[in-house]
């Protein structure tokens, strides 16, 4: 009880990606998880990718995948299937499985009510039709949220010129939960969260300061994946996010149990 007193009326940000998106047991439970916190009355704004069904579509017409630096490159053939599978197939599934949970959902992607706007990114070279987001513009999310609807988005934004841009989910759940003033940004990821050894996952670090992280980097215990994912993370907390979390998708109700007990899993950043 007095976790949901603590959370209700406020808005939690989930990027919504990895083991938990592919394995339908897992699917379901983060259903019904999302589906209970708008019934306590908890805001969530849930944030997907897609890649592996991106994949399979790439592959059935022949494309081969190519990433650079974690980035997929995106040449115009593949930004319409990315925008194919991400806006259409993959969100309007995923609010159909929250509507069936006995939620109330309303799928959007970043080209809805110019909600994530953005331009080319040139930090890997030329990689296509990926893009930085130059603004993001919460009134829809607002919108459906007020009407007592589930925001789920598709993170593909728009650009200055027309041309649809591929958005990383991460960033993409970050910059909306700064933009919302979110109580939480949850990153649900296939590993239990920072480990001080990556080999050994009883060496959890269950509490960072943003503070600390450019020591861990030295360090070399944040390296690899999770170095984007930690900057993430960061760039929330300091835009005004009160806590950022990476927690582990594998673990049924991982949502509930970081958010109604004291314990908590995964990482927490503040």
């Amino acid at each position: 009880m007095p976790y949901i007193q603590k959370y209700a009326g406020k808005t939690i940000v989930v990027k919504y990606g990895g083991n938990a998106m592919i394995n339908e047991e897992l699917k379901s439970a983060v259903m019904s998880d999302i589906v209970l916190l708008q019934l306590v009355g908890v805001n969530v704004v849930l944030v997907h990718g897609g890649g592996p069904e991106i994949n399979a579509m790439l592959k059935k017409t022949g494309k081969e995948s190519k990433f650079v630096n974690g980035m997929r490159v995106t040449d115009e053939e593949t930004i319409d299937i990315v925008q194919m599978v991400l806006a259409g197939k993959v969100n309007k599934s995923l609010a159909n499985q929250l509507n069936l949970s006995g939620g109330k959902a309303i799928g959007l992607c970043g080209l809805d009510g110019n909600l994530l706007k953005a331009e080319k990114q040139t930090k890997n070279g030329d990689i296509g039709f990926v893009g930085d987001i130059t603004d993001v513009d919460v009134t829809v999310i607002n919108d459906v949220i007020n009407s007592g609807y589930i925001p789920v988005i598709a993170t593909v934004a728009g650009g200055s010129e027309g041309e649809v841009y591929n958005i990383n989910a991460d960033i993409a759940a970050s910059a909306i939960a700064a933009k919302l003033n979110a109580q939480k940004l949850i990153l649900m990821t296939d590993v239990r969260g920072l480990l001080r050894d990556k080999d050994d996952e009883d060496t959890l670090i269950s509490v960072v300061n943003v503070s600390e992280v450019p020591r861990l980097k030295n360090e070399g215990i944040i390296s690899g994946g999770m170095i984007p994912k930690i900057d993430c993370c960061v760039e929330a907390v300091r835009q005004g996010v009160d806590r950022a979390h990476i927690l582990d998708g594998r673990i049924p109700h991982s949502i509930l149990i970081e958010l109604f007990s004291d314990e908590g899993i995964g990482t927490m950043f503040f």
